[in-house]
């Protein structure tokens, strides 16, 4: 692994990137469930939480383009040996040339039709969710296409399992880090409890399933990265990466349980204000883990994989 300003800049961008991709997904996934609460009406006490959202999913959507565009240039950059500034030359060719480059553009594709997806300020329709559903698919099947996955040949289990990784992983971050950060302390009056109340019990089910796949498939990712050698987490930059992600992620569990056992249910009881705080203060400690494992994420997908020292 070079530890040089443009590797550093390639992890910053990906962590980066999986950020906005998550944020993408879960203020999408709001934007659903308050169209059904009608919460883009003028008189509604969640409208404040709808265009919230709107507006970290369509700033999501673009931030998440620009990566795209930023990093297929760093990648020209790095496949080419040229400094970073005089690219610009390479990024055709390893745009049409390169099988990373073909798997860029697939995921600046997905990325613009997430842009598509939130760029209206409508109420969000089975059309606009299908679309962002569309564009989230692509966007993942490109990035699991340039990663370590790729290794295994295009369109391999190892590719689909990390695609599926990628969206189930980006809607758990999601709807955590834009519920706790942005939509939820716009619910946080008393008129709007009520919503505040159904979002978060919403939020916490499809949480459930995406760490159901998250586990499932980072248990698949992690044994082929080790190459069956345990010895690897200790021996390599790459497992000792891997490790922290998994105790972030299991630190990130906890939190998320302790809201869904504990605080939740204590607010349905009550619907009070100080349970209100309580459930949101506890998701935001769960989205700044969460965002710890985005970046734990990106130093490994730009690592040298544990398999290669196992010999």
């Amino acid at each position: 692994m070079s530890h040089d300003p443009l590797w550093f800049a390639q992890v910053a961008l990906a962590a980066l990137a999986d950020i906005a991709f998550a944020g993408t997904l879960g203020a999408v996934l709001m934007l659903g469930w308050l169209s059904k609460e009608k919460a883009f009406a003028t008189i509604s006490p969640a409208r404040f939480g709808w265009a919230r959202a709107r507006r970290v999913g369509i700033g999501g959507a673009l931030l998440l383009a620009l990566a795209n565009l930023v990093s297929l240039w760093l990648q020209a950059a790095s496949m080419s040996g040229v400094p970073v500034m005089e690219a610009g030359s390479s990024v055709w060719t390893v745009l049409t040339q390169t099988h990373a480059g073909i798997g860029w553009a697939i995921a600046l594709a997905g990325s613009l039709l997430l842009v598509l997806a939130t760029a209206s300020g409508a109420p969000f329709g089975a059309g606009r969710l299908t679309l962002a559903a569309l564009g989230a698919i692509v966007a993942a099947a490109g990035k699991a296409s340039v990663g370590h996955a790729a290794d295994a040949g295009a369109f391999s289990v190892a590719e689909i399992i990390q695609t599926v990784h990628l969206l189930a992983t980006g809607v758990w971050g999601g709807v955590v880090i834009t519920g706790a950060l942005a939509v939820l302390p716009a619910l946080g009056t008393s008129l709007a409890r009520a919503f505040l109340i159904r979002i978060t019990g919403r939020m916490s089910t499809v949480a459930v399933v995406a760490v159901v796949l998250v586990i499932a498939t980072g248990a698949f990712n992690a044994f082929r990265g080790l190459g069956g050698a345990a010895g690897v987490l200790q021996e390599s930059v790459w497992g000792q990466v891997l490790i922290v992600k998994a105790v972030l992620v299991g630190t990130a569990l906890i939190f998320g349980a302790l809201n869904r056992w504990s605080a939740l249910p204590r607010l349905k009881r009550t619907a009070s204000t100080v349970d209100a705080h309580t459930v949101t203060g506890v998701m935001r400690v769960e989205a700044v883990l969460m965002i710890g494992v985005f970046v734990a994420a990106s130093v490994l997908s730009h690592s040298v994989p544990g398999f290669a020292f196992a010999g």
